[in-house]
């Protein structure tokens, strides 16, 4: 079986509307969060920017929240701007639903597939391995991997997951001999 993996490329762009502009872009930039504490209560917001006015906004990741219930690297990595830490909160779909923003991950990814994979014997097996949950549909990433169009693609595997449906997590894929 020959592994294929999708990395993250950069973080995603939001789909959230600015109240400026009307742009429906916005982006996390290099990822900073702000940290407001009041007594033993702690805010703490994600900042995005608008991609067509560099106007910021914040989204809630803690609203008043004791700081003693926060795991002590998890609040270092708040105040340090951890990258990890930006990309699991902007991956978190919680976040998502409560500040109401979808991801946009065009040009944000890519596919890493092995070299010398045309060597092996047919009929070959693919293990398609999602490092973060980048939506794609399986015949677009499958005609992009084996260099073919998606009508072709699509004539030539057997998959175990339905090809026209987007998916973000992992499957499998059997790549049948051209003709």
């Amino acid at each position: 079986m020959l592994p294929w993996f999708v990395r993250r490329t950069r973080l995603p762009l939001l789909s959230l509307r600015c109240p400026r502009c009307r742009s429906e872009s916005a982006t996390v930039g290099d990822g900073k969060f702000r940290v407001n504490a009041n007594g033993n209560l702690l805010d703490v917001w994600l900042l995005v920017r608008c991609v067509s006015c560099d106007r910021t906004s914040k989204l809630t990741v803690h609203e008043r929240t004791p700081v003693r219930s926060l795991d002590p690297t998890e609040l270092d990595g708040y105040h340090a701007n951890d990258p990890d830490l930006v990309a699991s909160r902007l991956l978190d779909p919680l976040l998502a639903r409560r500040h109401h923003f979808t991801l946009d991950w065009t040009e944000s990814w890519r596919l890493d597939t092995p070299s010398a994979w045309h060597a092996v014997a047919w009929p070959v097996r693919v293990e398609v391995v999602f490092a973060d949950p980048v939506p794609v549909r399986p015949e677009r990433l499958i005609a992009q991997g084996l260099g073919l169009s998606r009508t072709e693609a699509l004539r030539r595997i057997k998959c175990d997951v339905p090809p026209h449906r987007p998916t973000s997590t992992g499957f499998a894929f059997t790549v049948l001999p051209g003709d």
